[in-house]
């Protein structure tokens, strides 16, 4: 079948007798059919190089690796006030140190923009503070946040369900 498939490929791409209107009608014809039909009829150099891509997908998809998945983790932000509640602050970072999550601390000392920020989401009084935030949803003071990672939600607030 590839002797035929090249022989017409041989044929319709010979151009020898464009000169001949009816025949270059004919041709170009039938070069825009096989270019719809996906190019059935084609040249020996093109089948050479069809069958090594295929050659080389069969080989490729033996290969093929299964992709670990990587595991990003969501942000997650403590803000504080400097000299307030330090030993709630150590706490929290002691949890979420020992549990490998990365975090920021912020300072909101003379913030007050960022104070009234954090005690409108958290829906806290200023004595609360500090207070966890996971991918920017307020979890709260430190009973907050052991309550949400022993409820398993912390896990899920980081890397998703």
């Amino acid at each position: 079948m590839d002797i035929v498939r090249t022989s017409l490929g041989k044929l319709l791409h010979d151009a020898r007798l464009d000169g001949v209107m009816p025949v270059r009608v004919v041709r170009d014809l039938a070069l825009r059919l096989n270019r719809t039909l996906g190019e059935p009829v084609c040249t020996s150099e093109e089948l050479a190089k069809r069958q090594e891509a295929e050659a080389r997908l069969a080989r490729l998809r033996k290969e093929s690796k299964k992709v670990e998945k990587i595991r990003v983790q969501a942000p997650v932000t403590i803000y504080f006030e400097k000299d307030r509640n330090q030993r709630e602050l150590s706490r929290m970072e002691e949890l979420l140190a020992a549990k490998g999550i990365t975090f920021e601390k912020l300072d909101v000392t003379g913030d007050e923009a960022t104070l009234a920020f954090v005690m409108r989401e958290a829906k806290v009084k200023f004595d609360d503070l500090p207070i966890a935030f996971v991918a920017g949803d307020a979890v709260g003071p430190y009973p907050s946040l052991v309550a949400f990672d022993v409820s398993g939600k912390l896990d899920k607030a980081l890397y998703g369900a």
